[in-house]
């Protein structure tokens, strides 16, 4: 496992981060798996598997798995796991409506994970709805109360929405880290690369999510695509190079990936552990551009599967719905992909069903025009 400095914390943390956002499901024959329902006993051994094997930093949240996934990582930590890392989770902002609510969510938290202190505590998914509204609540206030009391070490935040809004909360307080998305497709998305640049420039430490695009750059990769990897000199996975590619700054202190499986936790310890910053030449850098040119003429809808955007009121499968209609294009595979849609018509989840509500567009963090779109990939995967 390679380390890097966490800024001026004093202190190295692992380039690989755990994120427990996708941890192993329960599943039962002939029904789809329900997100909340966690295999606990996959996924503490797969924690803990990562921290055996060199991982300092786990991440997880409020609302991931239905709440379920910070009580599944505090029975993770315990036997002394807990000293072995660097725990982030994050503040539900969205649920804030006043300044005592800080304090409600944070409290809550802490006895979920069932610790005395959080070291990463991140005012979760900022964008230009809930910053305005939890600064005049007093959020900032509250990180420095929180600070002093010994709950949190290091008030941190994560971001989903545009660059410059990114500036204004990076200049607005002593943040000791911050989470933006990256990958090689969505280097001059939301923050993006300007904006690791921004915060690491005025020493915020950047941790990385959705690294591989909510899974979309390991899974299935077209055929030229996959030729376009071969020409490298030095043969490596898709999933590789994805993570080498951001590796390759030095502003990035951590990556996120979140596993549902010993597999795949095993092949990214793998691959972590040579990954170091500025080795790609520039024939290797070359080549990442080609690919991101080749995926961007493919995708129809920039989908991570979240899942913030569900349950749709109207039951509409968002997140499946965009995932047929994306690899209908990425896979050429439009038959397929008709099939599978047709599973989602006969449980009357498909796009039809949408009421045009809205309420997942306020919800989405990569601002889809998501009732536009459904309307689209009905019309490809159903004729309507």
């Amino acid at each position: 496992m390679q380390y890097r400095e966490f800024g001026n914390l004093g202190f190295e943390i692992s380039a690989f981060g755990l994120g427990c956002m996708r941890l192993p499901l329960q599943t039962v024959p002939n029904q789809a798996s329900d997100p909340s329902k966690i295999n606990e006993q996959e996924a503490i051994e797969l924690i803990r598997y990562a921290i055996d094997h060199g991982v300092n930093y786990v991440d997880t949240a409020y609302p991931y798995h239905g709440g379920n996934s910070e009580l599944v990582v505090a029975k993770a930590l315990k036997d002394g796991y807990r000293e072995k890392v660097k725990l982030a989770t994050k503040l539900p902002v969205w649920f804030a409506n006043s300044y005592e609510d800080f304090d409600k969510y944070l409290d809550e938290q802490l006895a979920k994970l069932e610790v005395d202190y959080i070291d990463f505590y991140l005012l979760h998914a900022l964008n230009k709805s809930t910053w305005p509204k939890i600064k005049a609540l007093g959020v900032l206030e509250f990180l420095d109360k929180a600070v002093a009391s010994g709950k949190i070490r290091y008030p941190s935040f994560s971001f989903h929405d545009e660059r410059p809004l990114f500036k204004e909360i990076v200049d607005a307080y002593d943040w000791k880290m911050c989470q933006i998305q990256l990958n090689i497709l969505d280097e001059d998305y939301q923050a993006g690369l300007e904006g690791m640049h921004y915060a690491a420039e005025r020493g915020i430490p950047v941790v990385i999510m959705e690294p591989l695009k909510g899974g979309s750059l390991a899974r299935s990769i077209p055929q030229d695509i996959q030729e376009i990897w071969g020409e490298a000199a030095v043969s490596r996975s898709p999933v590789d190079w994805a993570f080498r590619w951001l590796g390759n700054f030095p502003e990035v202190n951590v990556m996120l990936s979140g596993v549902n499986n010993l597999e795949q936790l095993k092949d990214n310890l793998r691959i972590f552990e040579t990954i170091v910053p500025n080795e790609l030449s520039q024939e290797e850098l070359k080549l990442v551009t080609r690919v991101k040119e080749a995926y961007n003429s493919k995708i129809k809808v920039g989908c991570t599967r979240c899942n913030y955007c569900v349950p749709c009121p109207a039951g509409v499968a968002i997140p499946d719905v965009f995932l047929h209609y994306n690899n209908a294009s990425i896979y050429n595979a439009l038959e397929e992909n008709k099939s599978n849609y047709q599973k989602l018509v006969r449980g009357n989840k498909d796009a039809s069903h949408c009421v045009e509500c809205g309420s997942c567009e306020e919800a989405c963090p990569q601002s889809i025009p998501i009732i536009e779109k459904l309307a689209e990939a009905d019309l490809v995967l159903a004729g309507r």
